[in-house]
């Protein structure tokens, strides 16, 4: 049986509750609340796109786009993000991550011939390292960083989650394939 996959933009504040109790039920390191308003104002405002991956009415994944970036190199260049790209465990391998990322990247080419996007150094990250890679991203040169400060040789940070190299695709290269 075909399952049925919506993706659709956060738009209500039940759906900011439905998934903070999707993320608290599924991660353990979740913390409850992180899914709140704010996400909801910030679209309504304009400043981030939040999209949900719905399977059969069922909360398979979500994902940002910021249009003002934290990460200065894209800051800088007025390159929006893609931020927070989470596939609930049972939905892994079924597409949905790569529907997720071109719908932000065409809502992104409206106004931009770039995307950007970090991903994690560790081996949890492992398939979105190949994800972005097949879907034509690449290093944007500025090296490894951390909480989005350039690693200098010989320094020593933490192998967690803000240990990021930062990748970017040219929309306008995409787009004429």
């Amino acid at each position: 049986m075909t399952q049925k996959i919506v993706i659709k933009q956060l738009a209500e504040e039940a759906e900011v509750r439905e998934l903070d109790t999707v993320f608290s039920r599924t991660y353990p390191w979740y913390h409850p609340g992180h899914y709140d308003n704010r996400y909801l104002e910030e679209n309504r405002q304009g400043l981030r796109i939040t999209l949900i991956a719905k399977v059969d009415g069922n909360v398979a994944g979500c994902c940002h786009l910021l249009y003002r970036s934290d990460y200065p190199g894209f800051a800088e260049a007025g390159i929006p993000e893609v931020n927070a790209l989470d596939v609930l465990p049972a939905y892994r391998r079924s597409g949905i991550a790569s529907r997720m990322l071109q719908a932000l990247e065409d809502i992104a080419s409206r106004g931009s011939s770039y995307i950007g996007l970090g991903v994690g150094l560790y081996r949890d990250y492992g398939a979105a390292q190949i994800l972005y890679a097949k879907r034509g991203y690449v290093l944007d040169g500025q090296g490894i960083m951390y909480k989005n400060r350039a690693v200098a040789p010989g320094q020593t940070v933490a192998v967690d989650d803000d240990l990021l190299l930062y990748l970017i695709k040219d929309l306008t290269k995409a787009n004429k394939e």
